[in-house]
């Protein structure tokens, strides 16, 4: 099964952003609400269905493909630990204004509260930053039930950014982010999102974004959806652990994402992955076809596509879900 190319997906959002996705694409903006863009999805959006899942060229969405034919997507160790589930999702995010103080559940939470197998951990790996631009990312000191609910209950933003790690990034840089991690990012970055695949979170702001109360707790009860944020203090060195050049070890029993900089070729090792170009030119070379690889360009490599390389002036990002042994319960 030959390296399959995708088009954007990119459902409608609440929040401004999509014209860095265009430019970075080579595809005519469309409209400043649509700051996503889904890679190789097999997720619904949460309580809308109609938007998430990527279709193929042939027509058919990503999940009826793999459905159809799991051993020659997948692999069969990836089957045996899996089953026919991907169990990564990868997105294009164009933050064209700070996104809502939220965080999102782990799987613990997500099977109890909300029938989902599971959670939502995520990584960023920065495409592109503007001067000052920064994410916040976990509470500085503990925070007690009592006080994270009054913020809420008050959309007091400027409370919980206050007391949130504020962290300067640039491009190249990654950052991992646990589930259950208050967080929120600055506008003016372009980011390669890598997560388990699932749409699930909880928003500590809603009203300013034109959102109700039940949207920004997936329709739980306040008091329950903040069961899922994180509390207790992320000292700064914990959130240095996170990030880096490079993505952690914690992160690989998620999914994984790696830089390949072709220097002029580097393997690329068998498996199910998405493959998303981010400077230069080049090609992707496997044992069942070929693709030319230009900034922007998306490739969804089949298990059957074997091994390959990556020749040219290139770098990409090469993200893979988790090796059934590193695999979170």
């Amino acid at each position: 099964m030959k390296p399959i190319v995708l088009s954007p997906n990119q459902p409608p959002h609440f929040y401004r952003g999509g014209a860095a996705i265009a430019a970075f694409r080579g595809i005519s903006p469309d409209g400043d609400r649509v700051p996503e863009d889904w890679l190789a999805s097999t997720t619904e959006r949460f309580g809308d269905p109609g938007h998430g899942p990527t279709v193929l060229p042939d027509g058919r969405t990503l999940r009826d493909a793999v459905a159809d034919d799991a051993p020659a997507f997948l692999g069969p160790e990836h089957l045996a630990r899996f089953g026919a589930d991907p169990a990564l999702l990868v997105k294009l995010l164009d933050v064209g204004e700070r996104l809502p103080v939220h965080a999102h559940p782990s799987r613990a939470f997500a099977r109890a509260h909300l029938g989902s197998p599971y959670g939502k951990s995520e990584a960023w790996l920065v495409l592109a930053a503007g001067d000052g631009a920064h994410v916040h990312v976990g509470f500085r000191e503990d925070v007690d039930g009592g006080t994270l609910a009054e913020w809420a209950g008050h959309e007091d933003a400027d409370a919980m950014l206050a007391h949130l790690n504020r962290v300067e990034i640039a491009a190249h840089d990654c950052l991992y982010v646990p589930a259950g991690t208050p967080h929120a990012i600055g506008a003016g970055v372009l980011i390669l999102e890598v997560q388990e695949p699932s749409d699930l979170g909880v928003l500590l702001e809603w009203s300013r974004f034109g959102l109700r109360l039940g949207d920004a707790t997936m329709g739980l009860a306040l008091e329950e959806a903040l069961d899922c944020v994180r509390r207790t203090a992320v000292p700064r060195d914990e959130v240095a652990s996170w990030g880096g050049s490079e993505l952690p070890a914690a992160s690989r029993q998620f999914f994984r994402a790696e830089w390949l900089r072709s220097e002029p070729v580097v393997p690329v090792e068998r498996g199910y992955a998405v493959v998303v170009a981010v400077e230069g030119s080049g090609r992707l070379d496997t044992e069942a076809g070929a693709v030319d690889l230009v900034r922007g360009t998306v490739v969804l490599v089949p298990y059957d596509a074997g091994e390959g390389e990556l020749s040219g002036h290139v770098t990409a990002i090469r993200c893979a879900p988790p090796r059934p042994e590193e695999a979170a319960a």
